[in-house]
């Protein structure tokens, strides 16, 4: 005689181990995304935003660093250029991640034959 539940009941528990799993990752990344981190250089001049799932939020370029990198007068810096410049390197930035995950699950996905594990790409 078999035991009660045998390979079923196995494969049942472990099921529900799996979605029990899958929740709490899930819960975790959504909390990632609520995260940021900033990264700094220049002495705190420029800083970088990404949140806790590394997607870059933002650049902040202080105009002063600019001004003193260029040889220019502070007041000669428009707000409005310095914004351009930040938002051009967040483009350039979200660009180079997306040809690194594409070239990650082209990679792992002829590894695995197109099946997606979650949380590997």
């Amino acid at each position: 005689m078999s035991k009660s539940g045998g390979f079923q009941g196995n494969m049942a528990s472990m099921v529900k181990q799996a979605q029990k799993m899958q929740k709490k990752m899930l819960e975790a990344q959504n909390k990632l995304a609520l995260v940021e981190v900033t990264g700094t250089s220049g002495g705190g001049a420029v800083k970088a935003v990404l949140n806790g799932q590394q997607e870059f939020k933002r650049i902040v370029i202080d105009p002063e660093f600019i001004a003193e990198t260029f040889g220019l007068e502070l007041d000669k810096i428009d707000a409005d250029d310095v914004e351009l410049l930040q938002d051009s390197i967040l483009a350039a930035l979200h660009d180079a991640a997306k040809q690194a995950q594409d070239l990650a699950q082209d990679e792992m996905g002829s590894v695995t034959g197109g099946l997606k594990i979650p949380g590997l790409f």
